[in-house]
């Protein structure tokens, strides 16, 4: 996978999102995170091609969790990102 283009990571009123900006009419977007999902957007976006399993570690690594919860939170977020349209 990877992020599409267009999408970008921001900080609003302290809170971060991922913005979208098409150019096509309608096609703007803003998706809030949280901390941790931002954290793996950011990873995601260093990777480049990244996997579920490559974030999964990435997590693990970072915080206090363990692997198969890493793995179970990694897939869920990046099925959400790619429903939304902000992977491929």
């Amino acid at each position: 996978m990877k992020q599409k283009q267009g999408y970008t990571l921001r900080h609003v009123c302290g809170k971060p999102v991922v913005m979208y900006s098409g150019k096509a009419e309608g096609q703007r977007k803003v998706y809030q995170l949280s901390d941790a999902a931002a954290w793996l957007w950011h990873k995601a976006a260093e990777q480049g091609d990244f996997t579920v399993e490559s974030l999964a570690h990435a997590l693990y690594e970072e915080y206090d969790i363990t692997r198969e919860d890493a793995l179970s939170d990694v897939a869920e977020l990046t099925a959400q990102w790619q429903q939304e349209g902000m992977v491929e």
